[in-house]
Protein backbone atom coordinates (compact mmCIF):
# COMPACT_ATOMS: atom_id res chain seq x y z
CA UNK A 1 0.00 0.00 0.00
CA UNK A 2 1.18 3.44 -0.71
CA UNK A 3 2.20 5.57 2.20
CA UNK A 4 -0.21 8.39 1.25
CA UNK A 5 -3.22 6.04 1.54
CA UNK A 6 -2.07 4.90 4.95
CA UNK A 7 -1.71 8.49 6.19
CA UNK A 8 -5.10 9.44 4.74
CA UNK A 9 -6.72 6.43 6.42
CA UNK A 10 -5.24 7.35 9.79
CA UNK A 11 -6.45 10.96 9.42
CA UNK A 12 -9.99 9.80 8.56
CA UNK A 13 -9.99 7.47 11.59
CA UNK A 14 -8.87 10.33 13.86
CA UNK A 15 -11.58 12.62 12.46
CA UNK A 16 -14.26 9.97 13.06
CA UNK A 17 -13.00 9.38 16.61
CA UNK A 18 -13.15 13.13 17.34
CA UNK A 19 -16.71 13.38 16.01
CA UNK A 20 -17.88 10.42 18.07
CA UNK A 21 -16.19 11.79 21.20
CA UNK A 22 -17.70 15.26 20.80
CA UNK A 23 -21.17 13.78 20.19
CA UNK A 24 -21.00 11.99 23.56
CA UNK A 25 -20.60 15.28 25.43
CA UNK A 26 -23.36 17.13 23.59
CA UNK A 27 -26.32 17.94 25.74
CA UNK A 28 -29.74 19.08 24.62
CA UNK A 29 -31.77 22.11 25.62
CA UNK A 30 -34.80 21.42 27.74
CA UNK A 31 -36.75 22.40 30.82
CA UNK A 32 -36.69 21.36 34.45
CA UNK A 33 -39.48 18.88 33.63
CA UNK A 34 -37.19 17.28 31.03
CA UNK A 35 -34.32 17.19 33.53
CA UNK A 36 -36.53 15.34 36.03
CA UNK A 37 -37.06 12.50 33.55
CA UNK A 38 -33.60 12.38 31.96
CA UNK A 39 -30.39 10.82 33.20
CA UNK A 40 -28.30 12.70 30.61
CA UNK A 41 -26.85 16.17 30.92
CA UNK A 42 -29.30 18.81 29.83
CA UNK A 43 -29.03 22.54 29.16
CA UNK A 44 -31.71 24.75 30.66
CA UNK A 45 -32.12 28.38 29.63
CA UNK A 46 -33.93 30.67 31.98
CA UNK A 47 -34.01 33.86 33.96
CA UNK A 48 -32.55 34.43 37.40
CA UNK A 49 -35.20 34.54 40.13
CA UNK A 50 -33.94 37.70 41.80
CA UNK A 51 -36.53 37.47 44.58
CA UNK A 52 -34.98 34.19 45.81
CA UNK A 53 -31.74 33.85 47.78
CA UNK A 54 -28.33 33.44 46.17
CA UNK A 55 -25.85 31.69 48.46
CA UNK A 56 -22.11 31.87 47.92
CA UNK A 57 -19.59 31.61 50.74
CA UNK A 58 -16.08 31.38 49.26
CA UNK A 59 -14.55 30.79 52.69
CA UNK A 60 -16.74 27.75 53.36
CA UNK A 61 -16.66 26.31 49.80
CA UNK A 62 -15.43 28.37 46.84
CA UNK A 63 -16.92 25.87 44.37
CA UNK A 64 -20.52 25.91 45.61
CA UNK A 65 -22.95 28.61 44.48
CA UNK A 66 -26.72 28.21 44.73
CA UNK A 67 -29.47 30.30 43.17
CA UNK A 68 -32.92 29.91 41.58
CA UNK A 69 -33.84 29.97 37.89
CA UNK A 70 -37.22 30.13 36.17
CA UNK A 71 -37.13 28.16 32.90
CA UNK A 72 -39.03 28.92 29.68
CA UNK A 73 -42.00 26.84 30.89
CA UNK A 74 -42.26 29.00 34.03
CA UNK A 75 -41.00 26.31 36.39
CA UNK A 76 -38.64 27.56 39.10
CA UNK A 77 -35.94 25.41 40.71
CA UNK A 78 -32.90 25.72 42.88
CA UNK A 79 -29.63 25.37 40.99
CA UNK A 80 -26.31 24.46 42.58
CA UNK A 81 -23.31 25.43 40.48
CA UNK A 82 -20.19 23.45 41.29
CA UNK A 83 -17.96 26.41 40.47
CA UNK A 84 -17.29 29.87 41.82
CA UNK A 85 -19.92 32.58 41.46
CA UNK A 86 -19.38 34.43 38.17
CA UNK A 87 -18.66 38.14 38.25
CA UNK A 88 -21.71 40.37 37.54
CA UNK A 89 -24.01 37.35 37.88
CA UNK A 90 -26.91 39.44 39.18
CA UNK A 91 -26.89 41.58 36.02
CA UNK A 92 -27.41 38.66 33.64
CA UNK A 93 -30.46 38.78 31.36
CA UNK A 94 -30.49 35.07 30.64
CA UNK A 95 -28.69 32.09 32.14
CA UNK A 96 -27.97 28.71 30.57
CA UNK A 97 -27.00 25.95 33.00
CA UNK A 98 -25.75 22.50 32.03
CA UNK A 99 -26.17 19.58 34.38
CA UNK A 100 -28.54 17.01 35.88
CA UNK A 101 -31.41 17.00 38.35
CA UNK A 102 -30.61 15.35 41.68
CA UNK A 103 -33.16 15.12 44.52
CA UNK A 104 -35.18 18.08 43.22
CA UNK A 105 -32.12 20.31 42.81
CA UNK A 106 -30.47 20.99 39.45
CA UNK A 107 -26.73 20.36 39.87
CA UNK A 108 -24.91 22.41 37.24
CA UNK A 109 -21.39 21.79 36.05
CA UNK A 110 -21.36 24.70 33.62
CA UNK A 111 -23.03 28.09 33.29
CA UNK A 112 -23.31 30.67 30.52
CA UNK A 113 -24.67 34.17 31.04
CA UNK A 114 -26.14 36.67 28.63
CA UNK A 115 -25.43 40.04 30.16
CA UNK A 116 -26.96 43.34 29.13
CA UNK A 117 -25.04 44.88 26.28
CA UNK A 118 -23.02 47.94 27.09
CA UNK A 119 -24.05 49.20 23.66
CA UNK A 120 -27.81 49.21 24.37
CA UNK A 121 -27.69 52.64 26.00
CA UNK A 122 -25.65 53.95 23.09
CA UNK A 123 -28.16 52.49 20.58
CA UNK A 124 -31.05 54.15 22.40
CA UNK A 125 -29.21 57.48 22.45
CA UNK A 126 -28.42 57.27 18.73
CA UNK A 127 -32.03 56.37 17.82
CA UNK A 128 -33.42 59.21 19.93
CA UNK A 129 -31.04 61.68 18.24
CA UNK A 130 -32.13 60.44 14.81
CA UNK A 131 -35.82 60.73 15.69
CA UNK A 132 -35.53 64.04 17.52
Amino acid sequence: MKRIYLIAGVMVAIAIALLVNSAKDMSTYGSFADANTSSKKIKIAGKLAKNKPMVYDPVKDPNHFSFFIKDSAGEEHKVVLLKAKPQDFEMSEQIVVTGRMKDGVFVATDLLMKCPSKYKDEEIAIKSKQNG
